[in-house]
């Protein structure tokens, strides 16, 4: 362990206006820091963000937005092309900062994607401190209650640690990078997170194909799942937790495919227990009922097939699985997914034709450009099988 990353002071929350904007002007004169989020989604029936982590060289913070009614003041820093924000799995981040306050990103730097480029098989972010700088990670608070007030000593260090260590990450991993010609891939890769992002209203109807078991039902088991999903989502607002702590998704397809009447049909079905019989049995029946007398709920129809264009996706997926294994990465950082779609979907003849579906990922498109119009139509090779004789004399 480096000497820098020896913590004696010790870590301030910041909850007041006024050290807010303080903070924020520091923040201003940095060229790079450290950034997480806490949220509370498995405690809360629409997740929040609960807390921001905030590190540079010289000082670690944490800001409560539930404790400040504005944090606006942050929003320059993320929009300050100047200011390199380094995030660990930045994606979810991103997400439910600009959710809840809008704010822009620019100049990004995710040190699990740097280290997925750089073919690493444990990325995580205690895996990684553990592997370059001997630090253990605690992990007992992963699935800790943000949400909740006061913050416990021990959730405040706890929470420090996860951007304490990015800065010096970031330097050595972004050297390795350079070192294996592997900085365009990543930085490219870094300029698209901001784009790639999708927040939108949440969808006004319950999403009933895709809890667990729905697509098992006939239509009219599905009309009283519906409705039983209903119960359940009212439930959920109504005491502010997760989804899961009403009643779970196996359980809900199960009474739909029972179809019970009274409180003794829902004994032995699993996930209701005696409690929840008391707490959920009416409430469940009266929705069951309902779904019995609602029009049969039939799943949408599939968009449809097209032949060609899965072909050309398994071909362009075979191409890039083998151009994965010469760097020793996962596929998609040979390719993201996003753009092979794009690519099996126009099925570009020439590089003309390829290089604005490609426009975003400049690394890989001279790289890999030419090959994109063969790769398309050319199925990939499958190993052949391996003969008894040969088994023998591998394993021998």
């Amino acid at each position: 362990m480096t000497p820098d990353m020896v913590i004696n002071d010790p870590v301030q929350l910041i909850t007041d206006a006024s050290k807010l904007r303080d903070f924020a002007s520091r923040l201003a004169k940095e060229l790079m820091i450290g950034v997480d989020t806490e949220a509370n989604s498995l405690h809360a029936y629409r997740e929040r963000v609960c807390l921001l982590q905030f590190s540079t060289p010289g000082e670690d913070a944490l800001v409560d937005p539930i404790a400040l009614e504005d944090i606006s003041a942050l929003a320059n820093i993320f929009a300050d092309p100047k200011i390199e924000k380094i995030f660990h799995a930045a994606e979810y981040d991103l997400i439910i900062l600009q959710r809840d306050y809008g704010y822009p990103f620019v100049n990004i730097f995710d040190t699990m994607t740097a280290a997925r480029i750089l073919g690493r098989k444990k990325v995580g972010l205690g895996n990684l401190l553990e592997e370059m700088f001997g630090i253990k990670v605690e992990k007992k608070f992963q699935k800790a209650d943000w949400g909740r007030r006061p913050l416990t000593q021990e959730l405040l260090d706890y929470a420090r640690m996860d951007t304490h260590h990015l800065i010096e990450l970031r330097n050595k991993l972004k050297a390795e990078l350079e070192e294996r010609g592997r900085w365009e891939i990543a930085k490219e890769d870094f300029e698209r997170l901001p784009s790639l992002i999708r927040t939108g209203d949440e969808p006004l109807e319950i999403p009933v194909w895709r809890i667990k078991g729905a697509r098992d039902l006939n239509p009219k088991q599905a009309a009283i799942l519906q409705e039983l999903a209903l119960y359940r989502e009212a439930r959920a607002e109504e005491s502010d937790v997760p989804l899961f702590k009403i009643v779970g998704d196996s359980t809900l397809s199960t009474i739909a495919k029972l179809q019970p009447q009274k409180p003794k049909d829902l004994e032995g079905i699993e996930g209701m227990s005696p409690g929840q019989i008391q707490r959920h049995g009416k409430g469940l029946l009266d929705a069951a009922k309902r779904g019995l007398s609602a029009p049969p709920l039939r799943r949408p129809r599939k968009a449809a097939y097209d032949e060609a264009f899965v072909e050309r996706l398994d071909n362009l997926r075979g191409w890039r699985k083998t151009a994965a294994k010469e760097l020793d990465v996962e596929s998609d950082v040979v390719l993201p997914r996003d753009i092979m779609e794009a690519l099996a979907r126009s099925d570009p003849k020439n590089l003309r034709e390829v290089e604005p579906l490609m426009a975003s990922v400049p690394w890989r498109l001279k790289t890999y450009g030419e090959q994109i119009p063969k790769a398309l139509h050319t199925k990939p090779v499958k190993a052949a099988p391996v003969s008894e004789e040969t088994q023998s004399s591998t394993y021998t």
